[in-house]
């Protein structure tokens, strides 16, 4: 097994306050979802995107699919959140877990990572495979900053 766990990426955090992400909506940056085969190996120190290890399947395209982020402020509990649009690929397809990126292969860095999701075990499509995001809420967003 080469998931471990779900990280959100060590660069991810200290990239975040030298401005190398901008999730404002209407910001000429892409973020996608690439998914991934069990003999993939990310963890928290994961920095850039690599097709190594990538889902392969007719109607998957290796990069993954786009993602809009969706970046809010809870006032009253000062909590900040960032989630993204659920994803979905028409095809039949196996997948352990994925990684959220920034496209950027002009760099520095070139295509930073966001986070590693492991799906806790292979997941397997017939038909659709989705990729289902947690509620945009300060307390089940994907990332949360307090």
């Amino acid at each position: 097994m080469a998931f471990t766990g779900n990280y959100t990426c060590d660069s991810f955090k200290q990239q975040l306050f030298q401005g190398v992400f901008n999730f404002n909506t209407g910001t000429p940056q892409v973020f996608k979802i690439a998914l991934y085969t069990n003999n993939a190996t990310f963890d928290a120190s994961t920095t850039t995107y690599t097709a190594t290890d990538e889902a392969s399947a007719t109607g998957y395209t290796a990069g993954g699919a786009i993602i809009t982020p969706s970046l809010s402020l809870d006032a009253s509990s000062g909590v900040a959140y960032l989630n993204f649009s659920n994803a979905s690929w028409t095809a039949a397809i196996t997948a352990r877990g994925a990684l959220i990126y920034k496209v950027d292969p002009t760099g520095p860095p070139i295509n930073p990572t966001i986070c590693i999701l492991d799906f806790g075990s292979d997941k397997i499509s017939t038909t659709t495979f989705q990729v289902a995001f947690p509620a945009n809420t300060s307390t089940a967003a994907l990332i949360r900053l307090d």
